[in-house]
């Protein structure tokens, strides 16, 4: 998936993008399809570039439209899974942090034409824009793993999911009632949003037991679809060394396939065969794909994500170049983190600017970096941080104390704990964090001709 080569950058079919009249009924200027994290940013990015070139867009002329009453601040959930949040301080009512020069249309995208650069909202309106951006995040398969869905909703099944507002504190409480027997960790073979969180709930379930004398008689184990247990060769063999000095039973190509909780029994499948798995408790990670409205959008590709230039993000379709896709929902082969969508929206930004003022993007090129913080433990987090290829582009290297960022530390915890929940709600959602350059809008990387 981290190998795709670089598709060639989409041909402007079109002279330079002419914003219509923003009185149009239902004519917008630029449409973001999906109000989380990269919506919500990169929607404030797009109309604070134009005021900073002093060509300021008009109240209501950028459209966020996105119909969930509330917006999550997911990777809290697993702290609130390790018991160090509360999962109520993980989310907001959306309307509150829309900013009131942009419209918010409180309904969801029912279909795409963007032949005719429009969408179709649940409730029949068609939406115009003159540019669109789509930020819909992925679609959870919770009904993917037979029996998942009840288990789940059953206080004393012993199954819970750091993935859903609903069941992370039911990790915590599974955790904290845990008195020994099998503590059972999945994940599915391919694309979950941070394909580490599996394994951090694992550690910090682990790191708790330890803690509480608990580990005595306890048999934990790690069931994963994947090969190995991180993408990145030289974080995933400090992780396996965790394992083994840990004693955690490492599982490699096991996907679980259903949950018998009466029997408190896991089945999972195997390249040619199945295999039944008792648990006392269990932290299943369901599969994950893209929206339906994606996949049955002329936007997608063949395995139905927005298809985009992985540099420019810029729609690989000519005929499409008015749009563009962050995120979750998009072909780009990197994993989907906040922290990929943190690097991808002002390159995005500057490349949709540069679209409607010169009618070409500008080059500026997405270099697929991503980050998991993975914690480890309680005290401790290691930083993965790489770009297309599973290359390392660790922020902290080289710097006297941390160096190679491999091993676990109390800083990264903190990052995690404190300062990424904090950065999230007072500047990303606003767009005006950057990540590793903080608040500072980062110099842009342009594509290689």
């Amino acid at each position: 998936m981290f190998a795709a080569a670089r598709p060639a950058l989409a041909s402007t079919s079109r002279a330079a993008v002419r914003f219509a009249s923003s009185n149009a009924a239902d004519k917008y200027k630029v449409v973001v399809v999906g109000a989380g994290s990269g919506g919500l940013s990169v929607a404030n990015q797009i109309y604070d570039r134009f005021k900073a070139a002093g060509k300021p867009l008009n109240e209501g002329d950028i459209a966020i439209v996105d119909g969930a009453e509330y917006h999550y601040y997911q990777p809290g959930w697993t702290l609130v899974g390790a018991g160090l949040k509360r999962k109520q301080d993980t989310r907001k009512p959306l309307a509150s942090l829309i900013p009131r020069h942009l419209s918010h249309i409180p309904e969801n995208v029912e279909s795409f034409a963007p032949e005719k650069s429009s969408v179709t909202t649940s409730s029949g309106r068609t939406l115009s824009y003159d540019t669109l951006v789509v930020a819909t995040g992925l679609q959870i398969n919770w009904d993917g793993i037979n029996g998942l869905s009840e288990a789940l909703a059953d206080s004393k099944s012993g199954v819970s999911s750091i993935y859903s507002y609903d069941t992370a504190d039911k990790v915590w409480s599974d955790i904290e009632a845990f008195r020994g027997g099998k503590a059972v960790f999945t994940q599915p073979a391919g694309v979950v949003k941070c394909a580490g969180a599996p394994q951090k709930i694992m550690w910090m379930a682990w790191d708790r037991l330890r803690r509480t004398n608990r580990l005595d008689g306890a048999q934990i184990d790690f069931y994963t679809g994947m090969p190995t247990m991180f993408s990145v060769p030289k974080y995933s063999d400090r992780l396996n060394e965790l394992r083994v000095q840990r004693g955690v039973g490492g599982h490699f190509g096991h996907n679980l396939i259903s949950v018998d909780a009466a029997n408190r029994r896991a089945t999972f499948k195997t390249a040619d065969s199945t295999l039944d798995v008792d648990y006392t408790t269990l932290h299943a990670t369901p599969p994950m794909g893209p929206p339906a409205v994606i996949k049955r959008s002329p936007l997608a590709d063949a395995t139905g994500w927005v298809s985009v230039n992985q540099a420019t993000l810029q729609h690989t379709n000519p005929a499409y170049s008015n749009v563009f896709a962050i995120g979750d929902c998009s072909s780009l082969p990197t994993s989907k983190t906040a922290a990929a969508i943190i690097a991808q929206a002002p390159v995005l930004t500057e490349n949709l600017f540069s679209l409607v003022d010169t009618g070409k993007v500008a080059g500026a090129a997405y270099d697929g970096y991503t980050s998991c913080p993975l914690l480890t433990g309680y005290g401790e987090l290691l930083l993965a941080e790489f770009k297309y290829g599973l290359v390392p582009k660790e922020t902290f290297a080289g710097v006297p104390g941390i160096g190679d960022q491999v091993t676990p530390r109390r800083l990264f915890y903190h990052f995690k704990k404190d300062l990424f929940p904090y950065a999230y709600w007072k500047y990303m959602v606003r767009g005006k964090w950057y990540g590793t350059t903080g608040t500072f809008r980062p110099t842009l990387a342009k594509q290689s001709a």
